[in-house]
């Protein structure tokens, strides 16, 4: 059986979000135990200003979220029919489009009724959930050499950086409504 490959610039989008959406996870937990704690908290509480830290991680995730999203709807997107995908994506979208209309004092100020508020908890928990449903579809599909070849950095002819507009561009025109005449 062959070795799994993706290609390289998914790796690099997928990758790069991923550890942005985890490192929004940690911060966001941290911050959810401080401020909220409604469902539980955290038995230690790290010092700093994790509310600040977590804001700058998602303006971080922002680019890195347009990014994937603009691979996903061109080059990945006969992906984006597995529902996990899209649910993830979509999450990532809620999640990233209601932190950034948050005010950091609503939590701060012990306001937790905000529907925008509810709305991001709610983002991140689907995001949970389809980030769960599709690494256990990756492992059905192709188990952990399939897992394994998203952290691969092997290339393969015609995927090394500088082929990476080529593969955009034929993508787009690819996708693109035939001209009239």
């Amino acid at each position: 059986m062959a070795r799994p490959y993706q290609p390289s610039l998914l790796r690099l989008l997928h990758g790069t979000t991923a550890a942005g959406v985890v490192l929004a996870w940690l911060s966001g937990l941290f911050v959810y135990s401080q401020y909220d704690g409604r469902w539980g908290r955290l038995p230690i509480r790290l010092p700093g200003e994790w509310i600040d830290i977590h804001g700058t991680v998602g303006v971080a995730l922002l680019p890195l979220a347009v990014l994937f999203a603009a691979y996903a709807f061109t080059l990945g997107r006969r992906q984006l029919a597995r529902a996990s995908n899209a649910l993830a994506l979509a999450a990532l979208a809620l999640a990233i489009g209601t932190g950034k209309l948050m005010q950091e004092d609503w939590l701060r100020q012990g306001n937790l009724s905000q529907i925008v508020y509810s709305l991001h908890l709610i983002a991140w928990g689907v995001m949970a959930m389809a980030v769960l449903a599709h690494v256990v579809g990756v492992l059905a599909r192709g188990g952990w050499p399939l897992a394994g070849s998203m952290a691969s950095l092997r290339f393969k002819a015609g995927d090394r950086p500088a082929d990476w507009p080529r593969q955009l561009a034929k993508a787009v025109r690819r996708s693109a409504p035939p001209a009239r005449r």
